[in-house]
């Protein structure tokens, strides 16, 4: 079947990427054989999809052309090129074991017009292969690049069959290693064993990250497992649950397991019953929380009077002014934090006092709290200073 298409993809290896072209002018079918113009050159490329590409985000996509349709001498320099890299392959593990390098050697690469080779290779980390390049510059006499790549790329470049008896995903059809972690594995209730979680590159498998999203939303609507819920038909504590039949296990108070679909237990549901003993029992009231001590508001009342020593004259009564600036202060203080702690919850106050009595307590704590008056007439044995 071949068709007039605007756009074309192809791809330059059975495992690559789609690269799209613009094919105005051409009749092509799909695993037509094409020349394209790269921004490394020249290449050979099969057409696999045929249609719309998708577009850019900015909502244009400039697209090359392609040049023609292979022909016989294209095929030929193909078959070249082909021989070229298996000699580029022997030639370059021979240095890499020559120089005792630590690096495995995976695919090598020709383009179409000979203008680079590409060595592709995987290493625990870095290499020093500057004399190595130096070898094959002088060997095939043009540009050549060491590219290092990781295990999943390495199996897709070789391939594999998997577990479950067909060709990797990465060889068919993957062309993106989307990330994949062990929490996917216990969300789909899988058995923890390497040997049946990982690939034949020793990762995780890939297929794992198929089906998430559907767990996740399962795992959405479905209730927490160790759960206790208050039901229309009793108190059931949550066992498991089934993804593949969407169904809810629980256990009753009577030691009865009965399952319901989602749809089945959102409509019984009530609220959770949760508690720390085995039976359902009604949360006891919280006790009133503690008035604020009565101190702090007497204190505050006390703040006005405080003040009156800061106006007594100097000589012998200096030190009972000073009291009484502390005390002052101190008073305040506890009066900001009094009237911060009793604005929204007031406790009992004490009966106001009449200023007299205040000022008799103000007096008697002075008296109590003052110090010795020193003695105006001089040292002992000495005279007065003029």
């Amino acid at each position: 079947m071949s068709s007039m298409s605007r756009v074309v993809g192809v791809k330059f290896k059975d495992y690559g990427q789609i690269y799209y072209f613009e094919a105005d002018g051409h009749e092509l079918s799909v695993k037509d054989w094409v020349i394209v113009e790269t921004d490394q050159g020249r290449g050979m490329a099969q057409v696999a999809t045929l249609g719309d590409a998708p577009m850019h985000p900015d909502g244009e996509q400039e697209l090359k052309p392609i040049l023609g349709v292979a022909g016989a001498d294209d095929f030929a320099i193909k078959a070249e090129n082909e021989t070229l890299a298996a000699k580029a392959h022997r030639f370059c593990r021979e240095r890499i074991s020559e120089r005792s390098l630590d690096m495995k050697l995976v695919e090598v690469e020709v383009f179409h017009d000979k203008s680079k080779v590409i060595f592709y290779f995987t290493a625990p980390g870095r290499v020093d292969f500057r004399e190595l390049v130096k070898d094959l510059v002088r060997e095939f006499r043009t540009r050549i690049e060491l590219r290092q790549i990781g295990v999943r790329h390495e199996t897709q470049m070789i391939g594999a069959v998997g577990n479950c008896g067909q060709l990797c995903c990465c060889r068919r059809f993957l062309r993106k290693f989307d990330p994949v972690t062990i929490k996917m594995a216990k969300e789909q209730n899988l058995f923890l064993n390497p040997s049946k979680i990982s690939g034949m590159c020793g990762r995780l498998l890939c297929c794992l990250g198929y089906e998430q999203h559907n767990y996740e939303n399962f795992q959405r609507r479905c209730p927490k497992l160790g759960r206790r819920f208050r039901t229309s038909q009793g108190v059931f504590k949550v066992l498991r649950s089934n993804f593949f039949r969407e169904t809810v296990t629980v256990l009753s108070e009577e030691g009865e397991e009965r399952d319901f679909t989602l749809d089945e237990w959102t409509e019984i549901v009530q609220s959770r019953a949760d508690t720390p003993s085995d039976q359902v029992q009604q949360a006891a009231p919280r006790p009133p929380r503690q008035a604020p001590r009565p101190q702090a508001v007497a204190a505050a009342e006390r703040a006005p009077e405080a003040e009156a020593p800061l106006e007594a004259p100097s000589g012998g009564g200096a030190d009972e002014a000073g009291q009484g600036l502390v005390q002052a202060v101190s008073s305040e203080a506890t009066s900001e934090a009094a009237s911060e702690g009793t604005q929204e919850k007031p406790g009992p106050q004490r009966p106001r006092q009449s200023p007299a009595a205040k000022t008799g307590q103000g007096e008697r704590k002075s008296q109590g709290r003052g110090r010795r008056p020193r003695r105006r007439g001089g040292r002992k044995g000495g005279g007065s200073g003029s």
